[in-house]
């Protein structure tokens, strides 16, 4: 059985993600303890709320420097994968740095919904064991303003205005933009796929 542990980042979607986990199976630690998460199979960053503040907060406990260091799956959730690209133009914000890029605000000027709320596609864009069971055009929930242009590292990509990141993958870092505890059986489907990486 994977040993999870959500680091507590003040992201107001860790209780969400923890039940989530509990439905399949797993009791997830949270923690900021930086020996707890070094000893954990999994490590979550899950995040709602700004990048500035979130990365302030994982300096402070020194989590910024331990997170780059991880080896084993770690996986981004909405903020959280957002903080683990080099630099967010929220707030002017360097992020981890882990999955090169930058995360942007959607265009202003072209008449979008911001913040894009709700479900939309996902399209496929390379097969890896954390897409296993999730066909192209299945759809995900998303509550975000800004997003990461697709790159090298795009498992898969949705679309609000212009293509943008949906799922990375860059060695054991993973992130998901939308919320997998709140995308029904594709969410679950993909959370277990993280657990067995």
């Amino acid at each position: 059985m994977a040993d999870v542990v959500l680091i507590d980042a003040g992201g107001t979607n860790i209780g969400s993600v923890r039940y989530a986990l509990q439905r399949l199976g797993v009791d997830a630690a949270m923690s900021d303890d930086p020996a707890r998460i070094r000893a954990a199979s999994h490590v979550i960053l899950p995040g709602v709320g700004a990048a500035g503040p979130g990365m302030a907060r994982l300096r402070a406990n020194g989590l910024d420097r331990l997170i780059r260091e991880l080896e084993q799956p770690v996986l981004g959730v909405c903020l959280g994968m957002q903080l683990l690209f080099a630099h967010s133009e929220e707030g002017d914000t360097a992020c981890l740095g882990v999955v090169p890029g930058e995360v942007r605000h959607f265009p202003r000027e072209t008449g979008l919904r911001v913040p894009h709320m709700g479900w939309n596609r996902l399209c496929i864009e390379r097969d890896d064991p954390l897409l296993r069971g999730v066909n192209d055009g299945d759809f995900a929930y998303f509550v975000h303003s800004y997003a990461a242009a697709p790159g090298p590292h795009v498992l898969a990509s949705s679309e609000h205005g212009a293509p943008f990141a949906a799922v990375v993958r860059k060695d054991n870092f993973c992130g998901m933009q939308f919320h997998p505890e709140r995308s029904a059986n594709v969410g679950a489907r993909l959370l277990e796929n993280f657990l067995s990486l």
